[in-house]
């Protein structure tokens, strides 16, 4: 865990990051793995009902889990530059920082979610033959949002560091455990999406847990002795962490939010459309959460080389990261193409959601395309620290692409579901183009926005 640097300088990028990024894309994989075993057994042995409760209630999820992605990526990024410039002595109050901050925000949240669930899902235009289920599943996740929270936090920590392999032993646990939770509660118990939401959250408490043991055994390594006063908000690691991590808060927040309310029109085409809009989200979702491996891997990585000034290893990152993603996406369009029943029947057997499959694969094409070329730039944004354009990403990417487009196709050209659906999956490739520019104009070569000399 001394770093990526020293591998960076004795050995080639593209191997140094496959090293890095192999476990998290086993981990990838994993929690892909589950994701699909979730929708699976919902699919199979609840019905579009299950289906429908569970993508509307994960999207109210989905939205408080971009606060605790944008915070522990901030963090990850502040311990990889400051380890990359030597500065090794204040990773410790990064991480009490950390956690005090996001365990706190996880607990306010998760309270405020529970009080303002109602209005939420009418907001969401949640159909009425699946409210029920609906607000039962956000209720039993809101009570383990304080454990997703953490073990963000404790992987942030870990992969600023250098060290991939733990989170994928954590993520491993969680997954294993969640698929026989579900299977336990949903095909045995029969308790229904009330069964899934509880099999997440006593899986991701298990793995947190288990994040917690190996950083107290390893606390010294960390630079991090678990006291209590460790624990409190360090002002001068909170500046650059709120510095950071807001806009990327405020970056996947637009993004949610404009999820929210693409999805909030959606849900509007009745039972159908909102189970086709979980199975397509999931879809995605699985593709995405293996790039996004590529891209948790390379941020640290140009973090460190930023820190340590070695600019020129940045621009051979980013690409390795681009040409592996976009082989990920173009195997998984083809067997879209050709195999678009049974990608889809993967995750349902109802014939309505099937035929408005067939017509959802063009649909699925572009979302592919965004998921290739968006993680590569956002690991440059993120690695280098910028924290404006952090921001300038969200707010084009979430408010005025997604909702602008969606809106245009959707209701100003008549497409209809089709048209939010095109304009949801357009705005994906908004952070590329933003990306590109920002990766030929240089300006990621200063270390200005993190570590001031």
């Amino acid at each position: 865990m001394a770093g990526i640097v020293k591998d960076l300088n004795q050995g080639s990028v593209t191997k140094t990051m496959l090293l890095f990024a192999m476990p998290l894309l086993w981990a990838s994989l994993i929690q892909m793995l589950y994701n699909t075993a979730d929708m699976i057994i919902v699919g199979r042995f609840v019905g579009k009902g299950g289906l429908g409760a569970v993508s509307v209630g994960g999207d109210v999820l989905h939205f408080l889990f971009f606060v605790a992605m944008g915070f522990s990526n901030a963090g990850q990024v502040i311990i990889s530059q400051y380890l990359g410039a030597g500065l090794r002595d204040k990773v410790g109050r990064v991480i009490g920082t950390l956690f005090t901050f996001l365990l706190s925000a996880a607990l306010v949240m998760a309270v405020l979610a529970v009080v303002f669930r109602d209005r939420a899902l009418r907001w969401l235009n949640t159909p009425p033959e699946i409210w029920r289920d609906t607000e039962l599943y956000v209720i039993v996740c809101m009570t383990g949002l304080i454990f997703i929270f953490g073990y963000n936090v404790v992987s942030a920590i870990l992969r600023g560091m250098g060290d991939s392999r733990h989170p994928l032993i954590f993520v491993a646990v969680s997954a294993g455990l969640n698929i026989v939770l579900d299977l336990y509660f949903v095909v045995v118990l029969h308790w229904g999406v009330f069964g899934v939401a509880l099999a997440t959250v006593i899986s991701q408490a298990v793995s947190f847990i288990f994040s917690i043991v190996f950083l107290w055994r390893n606390r010294v390594e960390f630079g991090f002795d678990f006291k209590l006063r460790s624990f409190a908000i360090d002002r001068e690691t909170l500046k650059p962490l709120l510095g950071l991590g807001l806009p990327m808060l405020l970056q996947g927040a637009a993004i949610s939010f404009s999820m929210l309310f693409v999805n909030s029109y959606i849900n509007s085409y009745g039972l159908v459309a909102a189970a086709m809009n979980g199975v397509g989200n999931k879809l995605g979702m699985i593709v995405n959460i293996i790039n996004f491996s590529l891209a948790s891997a390379a941020s640290p990585m140009i973090g460190q080389a930023i820190g340590a000034r070695m600019y020129r290893r940045v621009p051979k990152i980013v690409g390795v990261s681009l040409w592996i993603n976009c082989l990920i996406s173009f195997v998984m369009g083809v067997a879209v193409v050709i195999f678009p029943l049974e990608v889809f029947g993967i995750f349902t057997r109802d014939a309505e959601v099937l035929d408005m499959a067939l017509t959802f694969v063009p649909v699925t094409l572009v979302l592919l395309a965004g998921s290739a070329l968006r993680p590569p730039m956002s690991a440059l944004i993120n690695g280098s620290g910028n924290f404006k354009l952090n921001m300038l990403v969200g707010v084009l990417d979430g408010v005025v692409m997604r909702i602008g487009l969606s809106l245009l196709f959707g209701l100003a050209m008549g497409f209809g579901v089709y048209g939010f659906w095109y304009g949801h999956a357009a705005a994906g490739l908004t952070p590329f183009f933003i990306g590109t520019v920002f990766f030929l104009s240089g300006k990621w070569r200063t270390r200005k926005y993190i570590i001031r000399e």
